[in-house]
């Protein structure tokens, strides 16, 4: 491994210093994304981790129950939740391309209240708060909830967030500032 940090504090495996298991988890990572983004570049480091997270992640880019603007709702509300730099950056810039108003986005990560006039994107606002916040649940959110997501978009929500908690979580741990490039591959 070499000595010195590459991506915050964490140095980087040049992929012919890997073990047999980091390269296979290095191709399987790459399978599913393309490239080896942000929190990626550690897991590879623990090969059995890495190979569970791709497919975890794959699933919340394609063929899943939320667009890409219910998505970037619950996801920077979690990530606000963290302030870790790296993918709070990028996913404030993935919620405005998405196209929500960017008022809304600088709200949400500012911890600010804000409101959405599509039911199914307020609902999701609500219940991330709500859970980011570690609030009780009322009942009205859940039947809102349930209405306007059924159980399948519920819990797309709350593993979503849980995904990212563990993103924001392992590049805060290893201080990856915003704009971190990494090692060239």
């Amino acid at each position: 491994m070499a000595d010195t940090p590459t991506f915050g504090r964490y140095a980087e495996i040049p992929y012919d210093r890997m073990t047999p298991e980091q390269q296979d988890a290095y191709r399987s990572l790459i399978e599913t994304r393309g490239r080896l983004p942000g929190p990626n570049k550690i897991y590879v480091h623990n090969p059995k981790l890495a190979k569970v997270m791709a497919p975890l992640g794959a699933y919340f880019r394609t063929g899943y129950s939320l667009s890409e603007r219910e998505r970037e709702i619950a996801v920077n509300i979690i990530l606000a939740k963290w302030g870790s730099a790296y993918p709070t950056n990028a996913h404030e810039r993935a919620g405005k391309a998405a196209g929500l108003p960017a008022d809304k986005v600088e709200a949400i990560l500012a911890g600010l209240p804000t409101s959405f006039t599509d039911t199914r994107e307020q609902i999701i606002y609500e219940m991330a708060t709500c859970l980011a916040n570690a609030r009780w649940v009322p009942k009205g959110i859940f039947d809102r909830a349930v209405a306007a997501l059924g159980h399948v978009g519920i819990t797309d929500v709350i593993t979503l967030m849980g995904f990212y908690t563990s993103v924001a979580m392992t590049l805060a741990f290893y201080d990856v500032p915003a704009d971190a490039p990494g090692m060239a591959r």
